[in-house]
């Protein structure tokens, strides 16, 4: 006669306790039906509207990391300078002037920043000298960038230019470097939809192999790393 092994176990009447599974975050009357439906879609849709521009801004975001400390030396910016005689007759506004460096070295200036310092005095060798006003004018987009500087009474005008590689462009895209408001406020979706993932995540973080509380160590122990780091840097 056979005899199942489960026979010769006594039965105590009780089921095992489930240590596995469930939404630990989550109290029992939200972890079912339509709150628990409504969490999962909103964390997909969010998710799928960040995910192309995630991708860019996780790349650059580990370039950008690297630049002072354990440097990836792969975004540059091929820097440019020179100087320019003025036309005759010379541009008598810093408006002119920086429509004529367009024309000159055939660049859109419309969108260029243009900055006037006024004459003032100045000590130099213990006398007072006469400082003449000077214009800056600047224009930056992700690729390129130009800052022109004129004294006024010169007859030419300096001129920095530079021109970034493929991966400083998208460093420049990252910080926003010389993008519109259109750019700026898609951005900021991304940074609040990224704000949600990281709640609904925490939510829908479920079927752990553990116990709550190794998923509370977890992440404390991150945020502690990271609080930890941030004083070493600030104290040090």
């Amino acid at each position: 006669m056979n005899t199942s092994p489960d026979a010769l176990i006594p039965s105590t009447g009780r089921q095992s306790k489930k240590t596995n599974g469930g939404y630990l975050f989550l109290p029992r009357s939200l972890s079912r039906g339509s709150f628990l439906k409504w969490l999962r879609r909103t964390h997909a849709w969010l998710g799928l509207w960040g995910a192309a521009l995630g991708l860019l801004f996780g790349f650059t975001g580990i370039l950008l990391n690297h630049r002072d400390v354990m440097k990836i030396p792969i975004g540059r910016m091929q820097q440019t300078e020179f100087q320019i005689s003025l036309p005759d007759p010379w541009p008598t506004s810093a408006p002119a002037m920086a429509a004529w460096l367009g024309e000159t070295l055939g660049v859109d200036t419309i969108q260029a920043k243009i900055k006037r310092e006024p004459p003032k005095t100045i000590v130099w060798n213990n006398q007072n000298v006469q400082q003449p006003a000077v214009w800056h004018i600047t224009l930056r987009n992700p690729q390129h960038m130009l800052n022109a500087e004129y004294w006024v009474g010169n007859a030419f005008v300096s001129v920095k230019q530079g021109d970034a590689n493929l991966l400083q462009t998208l460093n420049n895209l990252h910080k926003g470097t010389g993008m519109g408001v259109g750019w700026v406020l898609l951005v900021d979706t991304l940074a609040g939809a990224l704000l949600l993932l990281s709640m609904t995540g925490i939510l829908l973080w479920t079927r752990l192999h553990g116990p709550r509380l190794a998923a509370a160590g977890l992440g404390v122990g991150s945020l502690s790393l990271a609080v930890f780091f941030a004083l070493s840097a600030i104290n040090g």
